[in-house]
């Protein structure tokens, strides 16, 4: 693929990016080295590879949900100023 300038621009304005001509210049270069970095990739001989979809096996580490009695509001409002009967009292809203 020929990555330039004209290549650059054509993607910034599918994009709905506006580029500087400096931007335009800084990307092709950009472009042209992550294109590099994969054609690196395909290089590498993966014919007798297994497809992983995910490397690391996935486990659930989230505790089982056990409801439990709530606070009681005295308990919960105890570490604060900000409180009017049961409940937490906030900012005047206007």
């Amino acid at each position: 693929m020929q990555v330039d300038q004209e290549l650059t621009k054509k993607l910034a304005k599918i994009s709905r990016v506006d580029l500087t001509e400096a931007e335009v210049v800084e990307f092709t270069e950009s472009l042209k080295s992550v294109l590099d970095a994969f054609s690196k990739i395909q290089e590498v001989d993966t014919e007798n590879t297994k497809m992983s979809m995910q490397p690391v096996d996935i486990k659930n580490i989230t505790r089982e949900d056990v409801p439990t009695e709530p606070l009681a509001p005295e308990q919960a409002l105890s570490q604060t100023d900000h409180k009017q009967g049961d409940f937490f009292k906030g900012p005047k809203v206007v």
